[in-house]
């Protein structure tokens, strides 16, 4: 059974990504986690550093769909999510942040 993420993190090594204007593929270190940010549950999918083009192509999307996979077993599928913020964190890592 796949759970929704929660507060604690999970973490995964790919993610596929279908977007509003692409889809991608990332692999790398990957961390999923529920966040409560102004009273608004929010999932937080963070990604190495992606190539320039994939940031941009990401912070025009609208909404997001994910799977994330763990030495190739899914770990966590999303459901249609509506992007909210695209970020850099303070090591430079690419953030998603998108609600139900």
């Amino acid at each position: 059974m796949i759970l929704p993420p929660s507060n604690r993190p999970v973490h995964g090594d790919t993610v596929e990504i279908i977007a509003s204007t692409t889809s991608l593929t990332i692999t790398g270190s990957i961390t999923s986690q529920g966040v409560l940010r102004d009273g608004c549950g929010l999932v937080e999918l963070t990604l190495p550093d992606a190539d320039p083009q994939q940031r941009r192509d990401m912070e025009r999307s609208t909404w997001i769909q994910y799977k994330l996979y763990r030495g190739g077993a899914l770990v966590y599928s999303s459901g249609h999510l509506e992007l909210r913020e695209t970020r850099r964190d303070d090591n430079g890592a690419l953030v998603l942040s998108a609600s139900p």
